[in-house]
């Protein structure tokens, strides 16, 4: 069995397999000499898997189980391309490699079950995004993540600029004849028409020219969040008239031709962190409404049982709490036990993997932000 790298997390790949189940954590570097490191903390985390696994499997298993590892810890140009972690997933049929930005807390266990709160808070954050950097004559699209972004290639056949989009359908300035001469004689020309107004309705026609070929090329395959950045007297023009769903509301101020890409990062760093901070902050408001509404709770038995029954809609969990125990998924009763033996895990693991395949959400939130002191809190569906 080989690994397989994947780059976005789906509860699909979470299955009903029987264990057990490998979940690895580990923080890494993306630069020279602090990533020689890493394959040695990998190796010495593999130790801890292997003893795990040694409590109640045979050796043939524990290799045929194990290879992957062994072959990813050998596999140099993988670990001189890491970012700020890996996450692995693997049992005796998969093993699924994440790479991951952001902190990664190091961890390692053999459970039942998989453990992935780090992922869901990984990927429930906005990390990768695109650019559309626009001006009213010429536009380019731009992906990235937290280390930068890079042109996405436009064919050239694809007409870019004002002129290529609209050829001989721009607006000639309307011309109008006047007769002061009077009555017989040739009359004069006058009132030529407003040039603004004409290239107003030029770079109209051309912005929705450019809306619609982001959503169709680019939007609507990507789903990523969609950052303008133009000179700021295009911004509410272009939102205006956009109909791509992906376009967040925050724009960058920046010229197009005088494009710094140091700065436009920290702006579009800037950017995210606002929108990851303002989802959260809802999601933290909903659960309080639910609660006032009693379509809501923090009770882990309650929780437990209205996830069984479908019930939840959202479950917040707290970041780094672990409860040790599992989730009984035929009955949606709570049984306590150590998350060293590989019949346990953690609980609120258990819950995040129950809601999110009767079709929840589940969201990790920070315990300074956390909105009950339990470790959880679920908004209920309402009937």
């Amino acid at each position: 069995m080989l690994y397989e790298i994947k780059d976005q997390f789906s509860i699909d790949m979470i299955s009903d397999e029987e264990g057990p189940h490998i979940s690895l954590y580990q923080p890494t570097h993306s630069h020279y000499p602090e990533n020689k490191q890493d394959s040695i903390v990998f190796k010495n985390l593999l130790r801890e898997i292997e003893n795990s696994l040694k409590q109640k499997n045979e050796p043939s298993f524990i290799d045929s189980i194990m290879e992957p590892f062994y072959k990813l810890e050998k596999d140099s140009n993988f670990w001189n391309n890491t970012f700020d972690g890996i996450a692995i997933l693997a049992n005796q049929n998969k093993c699924i490699i994440y790479k991951l930005t952001g902190t990664i807390k190091e961890f390692a266990v053999v459970n039942k079950r998989f453990h992935i709160k780090p992922l869901i808070k990984a990927f429930q954050s906005v990390g990768n995004y695109q650019l559309l950097l626009l001006s009213k004559n010429d536009f380019s699209i731009y992906q990235g993540n937290r280390y930068g972004f890079s042109e996405i290639e436009i064919d050239s056949d694809i007409p870019r600029t004002l002129e290529a989009v609209l050829g001989k359908q721009l607006t000639d300035p309307s011309v109008t004849q006047g007769s002061f001469a009077g009555v017989g004689r040739p009359g004069a020309f006058y009132g030529l028409g407003d040039n603004k107004v004409e290239g107003d309705k030029d770079t109209e026609k051309y912005f929705r020219y450019v809306d619609q070929y982001v959503y169709d090329n680019h939007s609507k395959t990507s789903k990523l969040p969609l950052i303008l950045v133009s000179l700021k007297e295009y911004h509410t023009q272009f939102k205006t008239l956009s109909n791509n769903i992906y376009f967040i509301d925050e724009s960058i101020d920046c010229s197009y031709d005088l494009v710094d890409t140091e700065q436009l990062q920290s702006k579009v760093l800037e950017v995210i962190k606002s929108l990851n901070l303002g989802k959260t902050e809802k999601m933290i408001e909903a659960y309080k409404k639910a609660e006032a509404e009693l379509m809501g709770s923090s009770d882990l038995a309650q929780v437990a049982k209205a996830a069984y029954e479908s019930r939840v809609e959202t479950i917040l969990i707290e970041e780094n709490r672990i409860i040790s125990g599992k989730v009984d998924s035929t009955t949606g009763k709570i049984k306590v036990g150590d998350i060293d033996n590989p019949d346990f895990g953690d609980i609120l693991d258990g819950l995040a993997e129950l809601v999110l395949k009767k079709g929840g959400n589940a969201v990790i939130i920070s315990k300074d932000k956390m909105p009950s002191p339990t470790g959880i809190a679920a908004i209920y569906r309402y009937n």
